[in-house]
């Protein structure tokens, strides 16, 4: 196998890289912070953001993000909102076959851009999506997890990654819809802090399985006016991705939303998170996006509202609750 290189040491970065060292691969996986490039070396452990996980010796971690991008293969995984910034010092490094796989999950404000419209920005190289029902910490743990593998063209190079990525316990299936991969994995983000917000205000089981499904055809809705495949959203990357951010407590974005519900405000939740809850910054870029192609998406302006605009969490379901009835599809 050619070069790896995983850019973001994060927890979703690091166990990346870790799975991919372990089938027998030299991986150079780069930090922001240097803290971590020391814990590596010195423990062979990324104790700020994945304590406990001992690392293959294959894994090779850097600072040095120039050296990182000259990899055959480079896999972003740093939030989206940052990815603008990596590509403005790496993108001149990477070679003309190098393949460019991006694991974020959001929508870059300001440009409404996803992550693979950002790296095309750059370079003109081959872009794959890897995205799906992913916790770190279960995949760390080898526990059966299913995802899809999204890249424009399904020829040798889509075969290669399936094959890179794969192992017994996680399993790759491949797809042709970059655009609907990413907005699946974006969007259902912002559908899961609304899912926290439920639980937090103890609405209940009825509730939340009622707000999932309506916040799956908002992303469908949306997903349809940008070009996606609709069936896109009923797989991995869809439904898959949604359900389990939804429900799980190791989901970031449904535990921003549980301690929003539960009365904190969004400056205090975030001040004291670690890592990146992807779905803030994205309700505002949905929310945008709703709003530039006429889309209705009543559950994503209402997170938009609690987080940037201070609104009362129990005054937003109520609104939610009081809209005009309507048909069940298509129309809002």
């Amino acid at each position: 196998m050619d070069s790896i290189s995983v850019i973001g040491a994060g927890s979703w970065g690091t166990v990346l890289a870790n799975l991919l060292a372990l089938k027998g691969n030299d991986v150079c996986l780069w930090a922001y912070e240097r803290e971590t490039v020391e814990s590596i070396t010195d423990s062979g452990e990324n104790k700020l953001f994945m304590p406990g996980l001992k690392l293959s010796p294959r894994l090779i971690p850097t600072g040095n993000l120039e050296a990182a991008a000259k990899a055959a293969f480079i896999i972003l995984a740093v939030p989206t909102q940052f990815i603008r910034g990596i590509l403005k010092l790496a993108a001149a490094g990477m070679g003309p076959q190098t393949i460019v796989i991006t694991a974020a999950k959001g929508i870059e404000r300001g440009t409404l851009k996803t992550a693979s419209a950002i790296i095309r920005e750059f370079i003109s190289n081959e872009i794959a999506v890897l995205s799906g029902p992913s916790f770190a910490d279960e995949v760390a743990k080898k526990k059966p997890t299913a995802v899809t593998l999204a890249i424009s063209s399904l020829s040798k190079a889509g075969v290669a990654l399936q094959e890179m990525f794969y192992t017994e316990y996680f399993r790759v299936y491949t797809h042709e819809d970059l655009i609907g991969v990413e907005l699946g994995g974006a969007l259902k983000n912002v559908i899961a802090i609304a899912s926290g917000i439920c639980d937090g205000l103890e609405l209940g089981l009825n509730a939340r399985a009622a707000l999932i499904t309506r916040g799956l055809s908002e992303i469908i809705r949306l997903g349809e006016a940008l070009g996606a495949r609709e069936n896109t959203f009923s797989g991995l990357s869809g439904l898959g991705d949604l359900v389990l951010t939804c429900t799980g407590s190791l989901s970031r974005n449904y535990t921003v939303g549980l301690r929003l519900g539960r009365g904190e405000t969004p400056a205090e939740i975030l001040s004291d998170m670690k890592a990146v809850a992807e779905g803030v910054e994205t309700s505002a870029s949905a929310f945008a996006l709703a709003e530039r192609t006429g889309v209705e998406m009543p559950i994503v302006e209402q997170v938009y509202r609690v987080i940037h605009q201070s609104k009362d969490p129990a005054l937003a379901v109520r609104q939610l609750m009081s809209r005009e009835l309507k048909g069940e599809f298509r129309h809002g």
